[in-house]
């Protein structure tokens, strides 16, 4: 089974970046549209960001768009979120996310999880 593995997060200061790598060891994420979540803390979790399996399609959140890309590396076997510009409100447990897709389709729609890596941006 598909297992997501996220790495990257940590404490950075209000305007720093970060990188997000998501990964599932064993496995090309090619064919999977994959979205990143997070979670802030005392609140639901909420879709950031989504690509479709070929790329074509990104969508963002709009308190994150200018700020984050999503991308992948050219084998298809990492994902990425670039994170810039950070503020105190993006503190959370960020998740990436995968669900099997063909085509230009994002979607916040996922069957599988990682367990999460956590981003504090603070002073």
């Amino acid at each position: 089974q598909l297992q997501l593995v996220e790495s990257g997060g940590g404490l950075v200061q209000p305007g720093g970046s970060l990188r997000l790598s998501c990964a599932a060891p064993g496995y090309t994420l090619a064919y999977y549209a994959m979205a990143w979540f997070r979670q802030a803390p005392g609140k639901e979790r909420e879709g950031v960001s989504c690509m479709s399996s070929n790329g074509a399609t990104k969508n963002y959140t709009d308190p994150v768009k200018g700020r984050f890309t999503i991308s992948r590396n050219s084998a298809g076997t990492i994902f990425y979120l670039q994170m810039d510009d950070l503020k105190p409100e993006d503190t959370g447990v960020y998740y990436c996310a995968a669900e099997m897709r063909h085509g230009s389709s994002c979607t916040y729609a996922a069957t599988y999880w990682g367990r999460g890596t956590l981003v504090t941006v603070s002073s």
